[in-house]
């Protein structure tokens, strides 16, 4: 080999070394998101795709009690709102039946191709008012509403889309306070069929993830509850049972949790699972779960300690991983009631604070985080949704 050539190898090794290890991040929200986004209205869940089909990536934010939001990227990480590519709800009553009417409480979103016409199309759930909204995209960016076709309508909190029967078609399964509903996606048409194929469960669901976790080529769940969590198995054609018996000690289930992720956090090729906690309606003192899968056939171990260097010293309200420094291992985005922190994977799942040096000071009561290239330089940027709170917009430098 060449001297040179061994040169510009070390060269490159140098710097792939250093962009993996020194993370930095400068908020970019005042210069980058629209007044309405830093208006302090309550922001409670966000998704990432390109709305416009411009090739970039936008974002719709659920908002409680107003219209939601869509944000345009100019390609360059800079956001317009362009909320008008939903329609205004009209009200059609004088009288309020509640103070926000005639926009809900919006708590979560899905955004997929439900149709299968290459656009994205948007559900919100809802939870006071019990209604959750269908908006199909007209091909051009704006959304027509077709909530009177969603069969579903309840106290709802979370919603996953996901095709879970292999038929080419995205199916949801909506969270509620009570049971959870699965409508079958039938040619581009919702068909509640929960009955035949959710277990039965009277739970207070807040979210839900989904990852072909036992590897056998279709999508199962995680479920995150406010008093007792659970994993569903799939048969391959959509019909779920409760396996969490047969994989997670009970004692590690019955935090009041927000946020449940699957990620391979120490890369041994299966799935570990990430329960963020919150001390909230059900007054239990939140214990963060950082779960280890063991094996095959294994439980998972609680290594929360471990692996994070803490236990109860945060009420967290979102886990998100991703691998910010592009060193091939998964780092987390934790959400605190005052402000975000940021974890580095040391490649083996154990974890550093490293907020101080990659954020600075970023406050705010975050919910939600979303992460992707939003100004198209190769590197991981960060979207967070905030309750009573401007949203934050960090790119990553």
């Amino acid at each position: 080999m060449k001297k040179s050539t061994q040169l510009l190898i070390l060269f490159s090794l140098i710097c792939w070394f250093n962009h993996a290890q020194q993370l930095s991040f400068t908020n970019k929200t005042e210069q980058n998101l629209p007044s309405i986004s830093q208006s302090e209205r309550n922001s409670m869940d966000a998704k990432v795709g390109d709305i416009d089909g411009d090739g970039d990536l936008d974002v719709v934010v659920a908002v409680e009690f107003y219209k939601n939001i869509i944000l345009v990227n100019d390609g360059n990480g800079k956001f317009s709102n362009d909320s008008f590519r939903l329609p205004d709800i009209e009200a059609v009553q004088a009288s309020k039946p509640y103070p926000y009417y005639p926009y809900h409480d919006t708590e979560d979103i899905a955004l997929e191709d439900f149709d299968n016409d290459s656009d994205l199309d948007l559900i919100f759930v809802t939870e006071d008012d019990k209604v959750n909204e269908f908006y199909l995209n007209k091909g051009n960016g704006h959304f027509e509403d077709n909530t009177k076709e969603f069969p579903a309508q309840g106290v709802s909190n979370g919603v996953l889309a996901g095709d879970f029967d292999n038929d080419g078609w995205m199916d949801i399964i909506v969270g509620n306070n009570g049971q959870n509903n699965y409508l079958k996606n039938t040619n581009g048409k919702f068909v509640d069929e929960t009955m035949d194929r959710l277990p039965t469960t009277n739970d207070i669901t807040q979210d839900l993830q989904a990852v072909d976790f036992d590897n056998d080529g279709d999508l199962d769940v995680i479920v995150a509850n406010e008093k007792a969590n659970r994993l569903l198995l799939n048969n391959g054609q959509g019909k779920f049972s409760d396996a969490t018996s047969d994989y997670f000690e009970e004692e590690s289930l019955l935090d009041e949790t927000r946020e449940a992720t699957f990620a391979d956090i120490d890369n041994d090729g299966d799935y570990d699972v990430y329960f963020a906690n919150v001390y909230m309606f059900q007054q239990v003192e939140p214990i963060q779960r950082l779960l280890v899968n063991k094996g095959k056939g294994n439980r998972f171990a609680d290594e929360t300690a471990e692996r994070l260097g803490f236990t109860k010293e945060y009420s967290i309200i979102d886990g998100t991983f991703s691998d910010l420094d592009a060193d091939g291992d998964l780092d987390l985005v934790l959400l605190t009631h005052v402000g975000p922190k940021l974890f580095q994977n040391d490649g083996k799942g154990y974890f550093q604070d490293i907020t101080k040096t990659a954020f600075g000071v970023v406050k705010g009561d975050g919910v939600d985080t979303e992460i992707a290239d939003f100004n198209g330089d190769g590197k991981l940027d960060i979207f967070i949704g905030c309750f009573r709170a401007s949203d934050i917009l960090l790119l990553q430098d």
